[in-house]
């Protein structure tokens, strides 16, 4: 599954939003240096989906805002 992720990094709490189909907000509390943010919406992307964080993959936007994101289910 392909999904397009808008992430909001230094947010008071994680949380992620179904805007569209395939598309998503992602709300993180890290802020967006060295991989944190990254590290973080892989994480909240994979317990929404109730799957491992292994099966989670940044594929496009490592440096923005908008990400590509790619979940084997």
């Amino acid at each position: 599954m392909k999904i397009s992720v808008k992430v909001k990094t230094k947010a008071k709490e994680q949380r992620i939003e179904k805007i569209e189909e395939n598309v998503f907000a992602v709300w993180v509390k890290e802020p967006a240096q060295k991989g944190k943010a990254n590290a973080a919406v892989i994480k909240v992307v994979a317990k929404h989906f109730k799957t491992a964080q292994s099966n989670v993959h940044l594929v496009a936007g490592l440096a923005s805002s908008q990400k590509i994101v790619v979940i084997k289910i």
